[in-house]
């Protein structure tokens, strides 16, 4: 099955509105989905600015289905689970995904990534280049920055502390935090990425440093916690979805367009494809777009057609399962007992450990 079509810059998706809304699930669902599939949600189901014209600040409308619309990433606040989508939405639950419970937000942009430092503090980012935060395990958010000029998305975030912090997006987009967000500073220019590459995923590497990918192929390291970043000549071309690291130092995996995934021991010096096949024996080609280690040790890569990817041995091989409802999945999570929370297409599920089989 070959990959769906991308287009690099906003302009380009005016040509296509037509028919966004026939495949807008389709597009790959990793953070990159702002550049297209997000804008055609906004352009599909905005609210008429007239009912919410006396706003003084746009939060996003509560909904009771808004745990089966899109969502792109989740992420544990202590016990609780927190997940962020479209249209602003943040949801939180207490339950291990059983139940939905929908945050206050000042917002209604399309929100890409949630990070949380402790059980507390957490931030997520989105459209406009757009940073919230939350003190309250993500009961009730504020908004910490905001750039309307760059036309363009955060599509990821992480915090060393309640203080430190890095969000990246498109166009190379690095802007760092020492305040808790108080104050948010460009530091794109840090990173050799003359050509502005989009910057998809950043993860801390174990007793290592920080890392990023991005579009092309693009990896950049940093040994220093962000303050200087050095650009690995990394193993495939394509455009890298999101970086996991596995709970061995110097240790991460790479994933991005029709089923790649590179692992590398020594924090992005070398690098080795992992091989990734199907229950029929063939070659994994859906997009991998999310990925998450859990308690115990495993990793988990979730991806399009309902890809679930779990492996045992730190990374070096994967077993695949794809959902019976071959829906997009976009980011993992898991309870205390292993089940997986899954965020896609179609919103929340809870899954047997296995990813197969549908929990109540």
């Amino acid at each position: 099955m070959s990959e769906p079509v991308m287009w690099r810059t906003p302009s380009d998706v005016h040509e296509q509105l037509p028919s966004l809304a026939t495949f807008r699930f389709h597009l790959p669902l990793a953070r990159v989905l702002p550049l297209v599939a997000a804008l055609s949600v906004l352009t599909l189901f905005a609210t008429p600015l007239s009912l919410h014209a006396a706003d003084a600040t746009p939060y996003a409308i509560e909904s009771p289905r808004a745990a089966q619309g899109l969502l792109i990433d989740i992420a544990h606040a202590g016990a609780r689970l927190v997940a962020v989508g479209e249209r602003g939405h943040i949801l939180y639950s207490d339950d291990d995904g059983r139940t939905w419970q929908q945050a206050k937000v000042p917002t209604r942009q399309m929100l890409t990534a949630v990070y949380f430092v402790d059980d507390k503090h957490g931030w997520a980012v989105g459209h406009d280049a757009q940073i919230l935060a939350s003190d309250d395990a993500g009961a009730t958010w504020r908004l910490q920055f905001e750039d309307l000029k760059r036309e363009a998305p955060l599509l990821d975030v992480w915090f060393q502390d309640t203080r430190v912090g890095y969000a990246v997006g498109a166009y190379g987009a690095l802007l760092e935090t020492t305040d808790g967000g108080q104050h948010w500073e460009d530091a794109s220019d840090r990173l050799d990425n003359e050509d502005q590459y989009h910057l998809n995923g950043i993860a801390a590497v174990k007793d290592a440093g920080l890392f990023i990918v991005g579009e092309m192929g693009s990896m950049f390291r940093s040994a220093d916690g962000g303050a200087t970043w050095e650009k690995i000549e990394g193993p495939y071309p394509g455009s890298l979805f999101g970086v996991t690291a596995t709970a061995t130092p110097g240790t991460l995996l790479a994933y991005g367009l029709r089923g790649n995934l590179f692992r590398s021991t020594d924090f992005g010096a070398d690098w080795q494809p992992v091989k990734l096949k199907t229950a029929s024996g063939g070659t994994l080609e859906f997009g991998l777009a999310g990925g998450a280690l859990l308690a115990d040790g495993t990793l988990v890569i979730v991806g399009h057609g309902g890809s679930v990817l779990q492996s045992h041995d730190d990374g070096a091989s994967f077993s695949v399962v794809n959902r019976p409802d071959r829906q997009s999945l976009s980011a993992v999570a898991a309870d205390a007992k292993g089940n997986l929370i899954l965020v896609g297409q179609g919103g929340v599920r809870v899954a047997s450990p296995t990813g197969t089989e549908q929990q109540q």
